[in-house]
């Protein structure tokens, strides 16, 4: 008996909207990006610079320009609450990894775009100080998460 073919799986237009920002990057000291302000004023660090840490800003903002409510916070993994948990990822969904230990409240958030048998491959911002894609240890990531409703 033949196969069901698998359901399409949503696309995700805020990574259209992530992609249009590639290049966006960190400006040396003494200066400040006025994007990553704005990436900023959508969380509760409104009005910080480029040198706070602006992964979760950066998905926040990206989700706005879509219509979609985001965390409204800068800790990364305040996106482990938001949305509906994943049990595989799917391109643009949110990944959300753990940094210097699990236990740790540090964290970092990008859209998951592919993976191998090592790494997870996001875009994401603050990555590399920019906006860019880059590659994580699949075993740092704490979860995957897609808009609820």
């Amino acid at each position: 008996m033949p196969q069901a073919p698998h359901a399409p799986q949503p696309v995700a237009p805020w990574l259209t909207v992530a992609r249009l920002e590639v290049g966006v990057r960190t400006f040396p000291p003494g200066e400040s990006n006025p994007r990553i302000c704005a990436y900023h004023a959508g969380t509760n660090i409104q009005g910080y610079d480029d040198k706070a840490s602006w992964c979760s800003s950066f998905v926040n903002w990206v989700l706005g320009q879509s219509g979609i409510k985001g965390t409204g916070s800068a800790l990364a993994r305040s996106w482990l609450d938001w949305g509906e948990p994943l049990e595989a990822p799917r391109p643009g969904c949110i990944a959300v990894l753990w940094r210097d230990e699990p236990t740790s409240w540090k964290g970092h958030v990008g859209f998951w775009l592919r993976e191998d048998a090592a790494q997870v491959h996001l875009l994401g911002g603050n990555q590399l100080e920019a906006v860019r894609e880059h590659a994580y240890p699949r075993l740092c990531v704490l979860g995957y998460r897609w808009p609820g409703g």
